[in-house]
């Protein structure tokens, strides 16, 4: 595999492909059922994924990334949610990707050194934690606070619904530096250690994603150097924002790979399923219901092309970020309607746990409210577009 993003050919895209769907059917789709009822994912699948390259993939090559556009991670992706077939398995696996590029743009050259290279490898896990109790997509009005005593910041507070939380060894926090502020302007970004007194942890409970760690933070009086602080005091809004473009971007990208998976499992099943003397698949009602999945799929792939051929381009302005949100919706949208699909195709073999498309179907609504619910990327993409 090349070691330039601007190198990465068809071969090279291929090649990922290839790996990442044998890893997927090899490593993953044998062990789902195990690691959904432990409620998480064993810690040595991270050093497996890490030694693929999987978890470097878009890094720099000096912390031990292998640098790739859009259209590589996109691929990674939508190949490992198609053929893998579950949120939860991704959102543990890759929390790195919301939790170390804050590290990256912002981070000091020493941090990045300590953070990032070890999660690389697999040997420890990156999460991010944003979202606080009452607080969910409204970022300006979190309450967790940063208070600076001499070389430190003390840390009281909560997050909640923090992918990989459970088990993090580095999350990164958006805290009130400014504790007289009110909104955005004081808020900064700071990388907590997580095995420092005063950091306590409950797992939650989910309607899906269960192989996946959440879990409900709480900082009490966590003291955190202040050389683990990202750019300057009270700069931490705008980073935030920031982060959320690549994420939605890679939700879209996930939520394609699954709506394919619903898709692969109801023609396998239509094509088996013998009713009234006759493959389901002769019945015109099912092969339209086909269609008008395969309609959904392919009106989001060429719209995440379009998307991310203009990101590898540096093309990222106010119109990419409307178009990013949108496409998320849409993206998701054609989740949910071809896991609907797939279940009813299915029928009781739709309800049934250890169907793909029954576990994608429960993992549709996170989809559809992580990285920003519905209504909001709607209002944001209203706004970048100057309405």
């Amino acid at each position: 595999m090349s070691t330039a993003a601007t190198d990465f050919d068809a071969a090279d895209l291929q090649a990922l492909v290839d790996t990442v769907r044998r890893f997927a059917l090899e490593r993953v789709r044998p062990h789902l059922d195990a690691w959904e009822a432990a409620g998480e994912i064993p810690r040595d699948l991270y050093r497996e994924a890490a030694d693929l390259g999987l978890l470097g993939l878009g890094y720099p090559e000096h912390l031990g990334g292998t640098p790739a556009p859009w259209r590589a991670r996109n691929a990674l992706s939508q190949t490992l949610a198609r053929h893998g077939t579950s949120g939860g398995l991704m959102a543990s696996l890759f929390s790195l990707n919301i939790g170390l590029p804050p590290v990256l743009a912002h981070g000091s050259t020493e941090l990045q050194a300590e953070v990032v290279p070890p999660v690389l490898r697999g040997e420890r896990i990156a999460a991010l934690g944003i979202t606080e109790p009452g607080g969910g997509s409204d970022v300006a009005a979190l309450r967790t606070t940063a208070r600076r005593e001499g070389d430190d910041y003390v840390i009281d507070g909560e997050k909640v619904f923090i992918t990989s939380g459970v088990r993090a060894d580095w999350v990164t926090l958006a805290v009130r530096t400014d504790l007289q502020s009110k909104g955005a302007s004081g808020i900064s970004m700071v990388v907590a250690p997580m095995d420092r007194p005063g950091v306590s942890r409950s797992a939650l409970q989910k309607m899906g994603w269960h192989c996946s760690d959440t879990a409900h933070l709480r900082f009490d009086g966590v003291r955190v150097p202040v050389h683990y602080r990202l750019g300057e005091e009270g700069a931490g809004f705008r980073m935030v924002m920031g982060n959320f473009n690549g994420e939605r971007l890679a939700l879209s990208a996930m939520a394609l790979g699954f709506a394919q998976a619903c898709y692969d499992e109801a023609l396998d099943w239509a094509r088996q399923r013998q009713t009234f003397g006759a493959a389901l698949i002769e019945r015109q009602v099912i092969r339209h219901r086909l269609m008008d999945m395969r309609t959904r799929i392919e009106s989001t792939q060429a719209w995440l092309d379009a998307v991310t051929a203009r990101a590898d381009a540096g093309d990222q302005g106010a119109d990419w970020v409307s178009h990013v949100c949108l496409l998320k919706n849409h993206a998701t949208q054609a989740m949910q309607f071809c896991a609907d699909a797939a279940v009813q195709i299915l029928g009781g073999m739709g309800f049934m746990r250890g169907t793909a498309s029954e576990r994608i179907y429960r993992e549709v609504k996170v989809m559809m409210i992580g990285g920003g619910a519905e209504e909001i990327m709607k209002e944001l993409a209203a706004r970048q577009s100057g309405l």
